[in-house]
């Protein structure tokens, strides 16, 4: 075999290889985790696959915890095409439901058709608001949007919290802080007789939609140059302003999609800690996936397959459901132990 087709051969191994290789240490660890806490890693692997995907009722529930993930994933991806980390798509989450929230409370008590289309386009905006502030706060003053979109996460979240406890609070919610339930004109469908809803859809196409932009136009190719080589852009003519307040637009509405989503077709009410994490979650995934957005897509299930399998490990296991938390950081761990290796190897 000439050298050029061993290379060749190993190009199309190495995105195989690589998950594979993580998949395999992800297993060592949580065994040996288990092991740790005194029960047996066998038993304990298989409650977990049982819980995640046992039956379609564990199946919905994993898809269920997976699409905010995803969406909240690619919110992250984005702008870091252009080299920006945004860790706010948590507050871009909440962000959203609070806007989409606003524009039903406003058309009740007489839903129309028009109801779940201008939910959804004022969630995405209510997370564009938020992420564009940072944006402008990075391109205008220099701020670094690491910090501010982290800061932004603590406001939104709270601003939900004041409202369902104050003036969007439902008199018949008997002391739970909570908006009044949503109208079935505000819910996206249910797919598969369960819980799991259109969102999951939008999201893997957008993921695909995004992927052929970013790697197949122009833009995604003036996107590469600004995050890789800065300079060069600057010689080109190339706005790094423009194209930076673009991504975290997009990003942002991708977010704010994500939380009205939710608030309206999982939860049926705005009600406080509605995020349950997505938002860093998806943060995560995009890291593990390297901004690659359709990588985002099998990361963002599995992810969720690991969180839905809580209830089973406390149920059927007798352990608390935050030991699925530990289990999704060893996942991380895996995926940066092999990737750290990986890249070592590489020759040059």
């Amino acid at each position: 075999m000439s050298g050029g087709t061993v290379d060749r051969a190993r190009a199309m191994a190495a995105p195989l290889g690589r998950p594979a290789l993580a998949a395999a240490a992800f297993v060592v660890l949580a065994a040996a985790f288990f092991a740790v806490i005194g029960r047996n890693p066998l038993s304990m692997i298989g409650v977990v696959l049982e819980a995640a995907a046992g039956d379609s009722y564990a199946i919905g529930e994993s898809l269920v915890r997976a699409t905010p993930i995803l969406l909240c994933a690619l919110a992250t991806a984005l702008p870091a095409r252009v080299g920006l980390i945004s860790v706010g798509a948590e507050g871009q989450f909440y962000a959203g439901a609070i806007a989409g929230t606003g524009t039903v409370l406003s058309m009740l008590p007489t839903p129309g058709w028009t109801m779940l289309p201008l939910m959804l386009v004022t969630g995405a905006l209510g997370g564009m608001a938020l992420s564009l502030l940072a944006g402008l706060l990075r391109t205008g003053l220099q701020v670094n949007e690491t910090i501010s979109t982290l800061l932004t996460n603590y406001v939104a979240a709270l601003l939900v919290t004041w409202l369902v406890y104050g003036p969007w609070k439902s008199p018949a919610s008997q002391g739970w802080p909570a908006t009044v339930e949503f109208p079935a004109a505000a819910k996206l469908p249910a797919l598969f007789d369960s819980r799991v809803h259109a969102g999951l859809l939008i999201g893997i196409a957008l993921a695909v939609v995004l992927h052929l932009v970013l790697t197949r136009s122009r833009w995604g190719l003036v996107l590469d140059v600004l995050r890789s080589n800065p300079r060069a852009g600057l010689v080109a003519g190339l706005d790094f302003r423009r194209n930076a307040l673009i991504v975290m637009a997009l990003g942002g509405a991708l977010a704010g999609l994500a939380g009205i989503a939710e608030t309206a077709s999982i939860q049926g009410r705005l009600q406080s800690d509605i995020a349950g994490g997505a938002g860093f979650s998806g943060f995560l995934v995009a890291w593990l996936a390297r901004n690659h957005c359709l990588r985002i897509i099998p990361l963002s299930l599995l992810v969720g397959a690991l969180l839905a399998s809580g209830d089973g490990l406390q149920m059927f296991a007798q352990v608390p459901s935050s030991v699925t938390l530990v289990i999704q950081g060893l996942l991380f761990v895996a995926v940066l132990l092999v990737n750290g290796w990986l890249d070592r190897k590489r020759p040059g």
